[in-house]
């Protein structure tokens, strides 16, 4: 159930989060979208044209992974909200710097500098969102399953 309850926050978590990144591109044209599925930078599969729904699938695979985790570790005690919005903030430390570390290995994809701030303001905001998504997707669960039992 553990497992289940993972993939189905991280599958949700992480459609939003790129959904809100393509959106904020399409607005603002900072390509943070772009980014956010930018993989040219992996030896063998990064030489590969992927296509934009390929591209996308290897983010979800991320963010299942991510959601997996958080629930492995929320379902060690029981915790409130806000200990639930710590614990997922605190996965979630890493994901605003990979913008840095992802703008400065990407090869040819068109991604934002390394020092564009407004771009890099965006990935926090999408990351933040991602990481409120992931308590808030975790309670919701846990009230559904409350009441079909």
């Amino acid at each position: 159930m553990k497992l289940l309850k993972g993939v189905w926050i991280g599958f949700w978590s992480g459609l939003i989060l790129g959904l809100l990144l393509k959106w904020i591109q399409s607005v603002t044209g900072e390509n943070v979208y772009t980014l956010l599925l930018n993989i040219d930078f992996i030896p063998i599969i990064g030489n590969v044209q992927w296509s934009e729904v390929t591209e996308f699938i290897f983010h979800m695979i991320v963010s299942l992974v991510i959601g997996i985790v958080f629930v492995f570790l929320a379902k060690r005690r029981k915790y409130t909200f806000g200990q639930l919005v710590i614990l997922s903030l605190l996965i979630s430390i890493p994901l605003p710097f990979l913008f840095f570390i992802l703008s400065s290995l990407a090869v040819t994809a068109d991604v934002p500098a390394v020092n564009d701030w407004n771009a890099f303001l965006y990935w926090v905001f999408g990351h933040l969102t991602y990481s409120l998504l992931l308590s808030i997707f975790y309670k919701t669960f846990e009230r559904k399953n409350a009441v079909s039992h």
